[in-house]
């Protein structure tokens, strides 16, 4: 069995426990790090061609335009030879209860009907929020497993439960 584990993750100024915070890494890199040692695969970063701006407020502002538009922003590249991997780990921070508009146009140009999909994201209170139906309407004939939710200020604390979750769910 071959895992890719694709993740959009921001770097910068985050909301971090009420205010914000100018991270080095994202919380959701830091996760699909722990997952890959966890249970090995292939990393791939989603980024987009035109960035999201550097200020928060701004970026998540940004981000509800593109959700409430049902915008596909351009991705820079797309994961070679997705069809042979069997499960997918899909992250993202989860931005206005739903995960970023470029990781739909990441997974709509594939057909991802028999992969086992495993949606894990970083978040400030809102766990999954919509993420897991979303993908389900988006994954098309894929098996959408139960979604890990991982509070963002806790993301470099959390391996031990990411190791338990991806192991638990990726032998199922």
């Amino acid at each position: 069995m071959s895992n890719l584990i694709c993740y959009y993750s921001r770097k910068g100024q985050n909301y971090w426990n009420g205010s914000i915070k100018d991270l080095k890494k994202g919380n959701t890199e830091i996760v699909a790090e722990f997952i890959q040692k966890a249970v090995g695969g292939d990393l791939f970063e989603v980024k987009t061609v035109n960035p999201y701006a550097k200020d928060y407020y701004t970026c998540i502002d940004e981000a509800q335009k593109e959700l409430r538009a049902d915008a596909r922003p351009e991705i820079q590249a797309y994961p070679e030879n997705l069809e042979s991997y069997d499960v997918l780990f899909v992250g993202f921070p989860n931005w206005w209860g739903t995960m970023p508009m470029a990781m739909v146009t990441l997974l709509e140009k594939f057909n991802l009907e028999g992969k086992k999909i495993m949606p894990f994201c970083t978040h400030e209170g809102s766990g999954m929020g919509s993420s897991e139906r979303d993908l389900q309407r988006i994954c098309v004939g894929a098996d959408i497993c139960k979604g890990l939710p991982i509070h963002g200020a806790e993301a470099a604390q959390s391996e031990s439960m990411v190791v338990n979750w991806a192991k638990k769910i990726i032998n199922k």
